[in-house]
């Protein structure tokens, strides 16, 4: 027990010293390459954990969501354009993304523990994990939403006037797409109740 203290100064004493046997510049030069190619391998890691394949892995979300998901305009339409799972519960800026890859550890933990391994657990959590969503996409102003739809972009020409004009009055209001598309990419629980409806 008494030689950890021993250990860690006489280890803290050898990095601080100077190499006697490597320049400076090889030094530096080592770490810039290895710094690249830590950074490579990470980054490659992480889009890897952003393809469809991935996010369909496990069964929970192949039997589930992935089934329904496959039944939305965002899956099959006319333009041929498909928001795959990373395009709506990913962030794109590098700050956000690394935030939503840490919440995304719980996930796993619920995966490896079986938290949601059936169908019938599934459902039974199924208000509480589309809560949480909406409150991250409502607390984010839905900003994966906005990466492919904008409301200075919609066209009072080609969308139905009055959808048009409910998105309108959504910009104007400080709306936000996750207010009125719940349930466009998933089924909603049983348990939700809209609000307008009410």
């Amino acid at each position: 027990m008494n030689n950890k203290p021993g250990i860690l100064k006489r280890t803290w004493s050898i990095l601080k010293q100077p190499s006697a046997k490597y320049s400076l510049l090889a030094l530096l030069v080592v770490g810039f390459f290895s710094g690249i190619i830590f950074w490579g391998g990470f980054n490659t890691a992480m889009e890897a954990t952003n393809r469809l394949e991935f996010c369909i892995g496990c069964h929970e979300m192949r039997d589930n969501v992935y089934q329904e998901y496959k039944k939305t305009i965002h899956f099959a339409n006319r333009t041929g354009v498909r928001a795959i799972c990373s395009d709506c519960h990913v962030p794109k800026d590098w700050g956000h993304k690394m935030l939503r890859k840490m919440q995304a550890s719980n996930e796993v933990w619920g995966a490896l523990t079986g938290f949601v391994d059936t169908p019938e657990k599934f459902e039974a959590h199924r208000m509480e994990l589309a809560t949480h969503e909406w409150e991250r996409m409502k607390a984010s102003d839905s900003r994966e939403c906005r990466n492919c739809h904008n409301f200075d972009a919609m066209s009072g020409d080609i969308q139905k006037q009055t959808i048009y004009n409910k998105h309108m009055k959504a910009k104007a209001e400080g709306g936000t797409c996750i207010d009125c598309h719940k349930g466009i990419a998933h089924h909603l629980p049983k348990e939700y109740k809209d609000p307008d409806e009410e």
